[in-house]
């Protein structure tokens, strides 16, 4: 061996030893997030100080006392019939009793019995507390038709729009801070109620990726402020400059993304202590279709309402969510709750089980089956919220954070039997929910999958979950079982130094799970195999027993002997009729603004809800206010308070704003989003439609958009407005081939067989001309359609005055479609009696040809100048009907110029002077400019300046036009009086 070798050798001889040196040294590993350690939870923060949230500030009074026993003050019998007026009596005089020393005014006991309540039971004020004798004793049945929340804990929002405040100096807050820096603060000039705002800035949005979610298209990408964050907090102690609160942050404020700030407030209008117990809760549905959508969506609904609570409730065949707490509540318990047999189709906003927008939400115990996302957390949730022992079986999708960003979610020894629990980037889903969880935690928790990302600037963390795993989340201890066994219980120990095994309730686990046991064990475990395990459900069926809820009273008098309050029947408005040619409600002429619909497009974030416009059947689960399922007898006074008259309403040009891309595809599921725009017909519960819900049938009608319009036509008789109801909607059959996609008439939308052809031929692969078949009369199958369709428009507002029907928005169809609406129109008013108000607004070679006719001009009320006008050099824009184009694409052809007053003027009189008996309203160019024009002419429903003397409107009901000496002048008269209106002066005159 040579010296060359002899030095190799030994060089391989040292690297063996130095590698097995380091390979024998003792690998450190990284200090987990959270642990146990003799008992106690330790925690590990990042370097910038961010740790695992403690959650144990969620529920009642941040679960730092147990929910109270309240003394019963009045009781409610059940007896048949609606229960509505004598349940909500008793809680109205409740509500009316004083405060005690801990905040309740009672309790109202529902005696046992069923209880069928067919409106809504609301708890508007706060210490009362609504509890039945038992869920097995006492049902409340949700009956009916209607969509309305069958229970509502409610207060008001007295909150500020625009929030301004101190702006918080420290230059990073951490995860779980309960402390922070501001310039200057004195508490004598404030509540010590604060919202403290985290913006969403365009480079922490671009940070994470959700300015964009592909295609090239950023319509669904978060824009700056949109997902900004409201902690609504308690300032606990001030030191100089250091403001203490009542709960943590669950996401970090960083200046890095602008500064945060504190706003003060003081929201009187929120009530606490109130709360629903002890009851069954049913909702009534058809039986005959197993996706019945008309009953009740909601079972409760906690709104601007803050240490309340829900428990032992068992809910049955409700569509939406059994318990929903809005975000502007907190401090919420829903316990000891099952949910079963949900009814509604498969798809988004349905089957929400327990869903929470609120912040320091307690749901435990609770049980649900076949629902979709039992157990949510929705948009921008600000935390911390907690799901602790909850179980979900064969849901039909997953359980976790929905929407974007919530933070600070505590999903703690809960079990998805068949589904998912969610921690991730929704990326476009749910409208562009985008990252859906920030500082959460999975704790002990299983599932058919468990997804645990970890997003930009925050982190989500699965601790003994068993399952199979997805994301790049912290993982620690999975398929395994670890102690604490409830980390909200751990945290809750430790922060109040009590035990708290009582308020847990945790089910006992097992703990012997050796894979070498003695005989002797496996003998005893053998024997307990052969025993029936304890179910959560079973646990929670148990707690009347373990948490008994008193139903004792004594010295109470029942709401019967109390007396229950007669219904005030609605004064009306003089009924809306035709006198001289001209529309009036008793001797006034009817004037005013009218408001279109949205035809399309909405969300549900502020910026969406600021430009809505008002709608009579748009529907958002649980959620009502403008933009949402609009308040109507709100939309009322609104529009008198704007000089509004009328809502001239057209079904949407789809239900479901996935479609708002105009794509043409056939969704892959029913992951519809809101709002919706309801549409006539009912869905059959049968099949697929392109929406990913079940098909139309349509001789069948859906009841909520048929109420919602009756509901509104109602209102308008008491308040003297007008609903101008278009039957048909034409731009669903012409122009952008998306319109037609999810159309009910499409043959693949409905199980009537209507005919029309599949695959559909959209012209250049891109638009619709279905036009001329859908006005096709000769298919016998279509025309008993329409016809029973017609009547239906007719029957829903027999008892309406205040209803003028019209043909459909948008209408340039053919003279003989027209002709079949007035036969149908001419046979259901001789079989009823009925006359309601018919307008015809058509194109002008139509109407003309309608006029002319004498049997079919007789059905007609009021001739509507709507698509023709007479443009200012006195020439006529009169596109023909039934050429298969719309509006615009006649607009974009003929190049119309503008009217003129002169021209306005002109065309009403033609008609007012050939029909002196028919309204003529004004609908085309401009038109709500040229009010003074139609009022001049002897037309109807002019939109005219608020400052008109109202003695001339009065005046002019009961005067036709006639010629004027001067030019610039124009006249009204009756023979006796007359009015003038100078178009140099502006002014009017009366003679």
């Amino acid at each position: 061996m040579n010296k060359r070798t002899v030095y190799r050798f030994l060089i391989l001889i040292s690297l063996i030893t130095v590698q097995q040196a380091l390979l024998a040294q003792k690998q450190v590993k990284p200090v987990p997030p959270l642990y146990s350690e003799k008992g106690k939870l330790m925690y590990t923060p990042d370097q910038l100080g961010n740790r695992i949230p403690d959650f144990s500030y969620c529920g009642y009074k941040a679960s730092e006392q147990p929910i109270p026993m309240v003394d019963v003050k009045v009781t409610v019998p059940a007896k048949q019939g609606d229960a509505t007026t004598r349940i909500q009596a008793a809680i109205d005089y409740v509500s009316k009793l004083p405060l005690d020393a801990n905040g309740f005014r009672g309790a109202v006991l529902l005696l046992p019995g069923r209880h069928e309540v067919l409106g809504q039971l609301r708890i508007t004020t706060s210490g009362v507390v609504l509890r039945g004798s038992g869920i097995n004793s006492t049902t409340i049945v949700g009956a009916g038709t209607g969509r309305l929340a069958l229970i509502k804990i409610v207060g008001k929002n007295t909150l500020a729009k625009e929030l301004t405040g101190l702006k918080i100096t420290d230059a990073y807050v951490p995860v779980n801070a309960m402390s922070f820096h501001v310039d200057q603060i004195n508490l004598k000039d404030h509540s010590n109620k604060i919202i403290i705002r985290r913006p969403s800035t365009a480079n922490w949005i671009n940070l994470l990726g959700t300015d964009h979610f592909g295609g090239g298209i950023t319509a669904l990408g978060w824009k700056p402020g949109e997902r900004d964050l409201y902690f609504d907090r308690t300032i606990t102690k001030v030191e100089g400059n250091t403001v203490y609160i009542d709960a943590p942050i669950t996401t970090a404020l960083d200046t890095s993304y602008s500064g945060a700030t504190v706003s003060f407030y003081n929201n009187n209008g929120r009530i606490t202590n109130c709360a629903v117990e002890n009851i069954k809760l049913i909702s009534t549905y058809d039986k005959a279709n197993p996706k019945d959508e008309d009953h009740r969506w909601n079972a409760i609904n906690l709104e601007n309402a803050e240490d309340c609570w829900v428990r032992q409730i068992t809910f049955q065949h409700f569509a939406g969510s059994a318990v929903s707490v809005l975000e502007t509540s907190k401090r919420i318990t829903v316990e000891d709750c099952i949910s079963l047999a949900p009814v509604s189709e498969i798809g988004g906003q349905r089957r929400y089980t327990f869903l929470t927008t609120g912040q320091q939400t307690l749901f435990q115990r609770c049980y649900a089956e076949y629902g979709y996302h039992d157990f949510a957390v929705g948009f921008c949730a600000a935390g911390p919220n907690a799901f602790v022992q909850c179980e979900s079986v064969l849901p039909f999708s997953f359980s976790g954070a929905i929407d974007s960003w919530a933070s600070g979610v505590l999903f703690d020894v809960v079990n998805v039997d068949g589904n998912a629990l969610r921690f991730g980037n929704r990326g476009q889903d749910a409208n562009g929910a985008g990252w859906s969880a920030a500082n959460s935690v999975f704790w002990n928790c299983s599932a058919a999958r468990i997804d645990c990302y970890k997003p930009p600037t925050a982190q989500n963390w699965a601790f003994g979950s068993w399952s199979q795993f997805a994301g790049d989340g912290y993982w620690n201890e999975s398929n395994n079982t670890i102690t604490p066994r409830s980390l909200y219980y751990a945290q809750l120990r430790e922060r109040l130094n009590k035990n708290v095994d009582a308020q847990a309730q945790i089910m006992d686990v097992p703990t012997e799970a050796s894979s070498s046991p003695s005989v002797e064990v496996a003998q005893v475990l053998t024997k307990e195999a052969a025993k029936p395990k304890q179910q959560l459900k079973d646990l929670i069926a148990q707690a009347s027993a373990r948490n008994k809820i008193s139903i004792a009273y004594s010295n109470v008098k029942s709401i019967d002997e109390i007396g229950i309050p007669q219904k005030v029947k609605p004064t009306l408005a003089p009924a809306l009729q035709i006198k001289n040619g001209v529309l009036v409600r008793g001797d006034e002429l009817v004037t005013g603004k009218r408001s279109g619909v949205q035809w399309w497009s909405g969300g549900l974030q502020a910026k969406d809800i600021q430009q809505s416009k008002w709608h009579i059947t748009r529907f958002v689960p649980g959620r009502s206010g403008k933009g949402l399922t609009d308040n109507l007898d709100e939309v009322v006074t609104e529009m008198k308070a704007t000089n509004h008259v009328a809502i001239e309403h057209n079904y949407g040009l789809w239900y479901d704003r996935r479609r708002d891309d105009h794509q043409r595809v056939r969704r892959m599921d029913g992951e519809v989003w809101p709002p919706f725009y309801e549409l006539p017909f009912a869905r059959s519960g049968k099949e697929t439609a392109w929406d990913g819900l079940s098909k139309y049938d349509l001789t069948k009608y859906n009841l909520f958009y048929w109420s919602r319009l009756k509901q509104f036509a109602d209102l308008a008789d008491q308040s003297g407005l007008v609903l101008m109801h278009q039957n048909y909607f034409q731009h669903n059959i012409i122009e952008a081939g998306a319109h037609y996609a999810d159309f009910p008439w499409r043959t693949a939308n409905n199980i009537n067989n209507t005919g029309f052809n599949e695959p559909v031929n959209y012209a250049g692969d891109k638009r619709i001309f279905y036009a001329e078949q859908f006005y096709d009369l000769s298919n016998p199958v279509r025309k008993e359609l329409h016809k029973k369709y017609i009547r239906q428009c007719l029957a829903n507002f027999k008892d309406n005055n205040g209803v003028i029907q019209l043909i459909g928005e948008e209408y340039t169809g053919p003279l003989h479609f027209v002709k079949f609406w007035l036969d149908v129109i001419r046979e259901w008013e001789q079989e009823t009696g009925k006359h309601p108000l018919i307008a015809l607004s058509v194109t002008k070679d139509v109407q003309d040809a309608i006029l002319a006719l004498p049997a079919y001009a007789a059905v007609v009320d009021i001739i509507d100048i709507r698509y023709w006008h007479y443009q200012a050099d006195g020439t006529a824009y009169a596109p023909k009907g039934g050429e298969n184009l719309a509006p615009r694409q006649h607009a974009r052809l003929l190049k119309p110029k503008k009217t003129s007053f002169e021209q306005v003027y002109r065309a009403v009189k033609e008609y007012r002077t050939k029909y002196p008996t028919k309204v003529v309203m004004y609908s085309g160019d401009n038109y709500p400019e040229f009010g003074i024009a139609v009022l001049m002419a002897g037309g109807s429903m002019p939109v005219l300046p608020e400052t008109i003397d109202a003695a001339i409107l009065k005046a002019a009901a009961g005067m036709k036009p006639v010629a004027a000496t001067n030019a610039n002048e124009y006249v009204l008269s009756d023979g006796k009086s007359s009015i003038i209106y100078n178009t140099e002066t502006r002014k009017f005159e009366r003679r």
